[in-house]
């Protein structure tokens, strides 16, 4: 993982807010995999907030991208803001 990356969370009833900083790497992009898994069904929508990502790495938007797919039934909506939103969601998810 990008020695600098971190995940901050904020959980309300039904919904979370994570915003990350740092550099996103294959690591940082399982990091948030496995965040995003540990989510119940309680769980309705989950906003990410881009904004604190000094770099995005190619190999972290593969990471990413291959799982989403199997965290969309799990997470309803997943919403990604902020300046590096549309580099790490697929366009369809916007």
């Amino acid at each position: 993982m990008a020695m600098n990356f971190k995940i901050f969370q904020l959980k309300s009833k039904n919904s979370v807010h994570l915003t990350l900083d740092g550099d996103f790497d294959g690591s940082s992009a399982h990091e948030l995999v496995n965040t995003l898994k540990s989510y119940g069904p309680e769980v309705e929508q989950v906003y990410i907030n881009t904004n604190g990502l000094r770099s995005i790495h190619p190999f972290g938007q593969v990471v990413l991208r291959r799982n989403l797919s199997g965290l969309c039934g799990r997470c309803r909506n997943l919403v990604f803001i902020g300046n590096h939103g549309r580099r790490l969601s697929r366009p369809w998810i916007q």
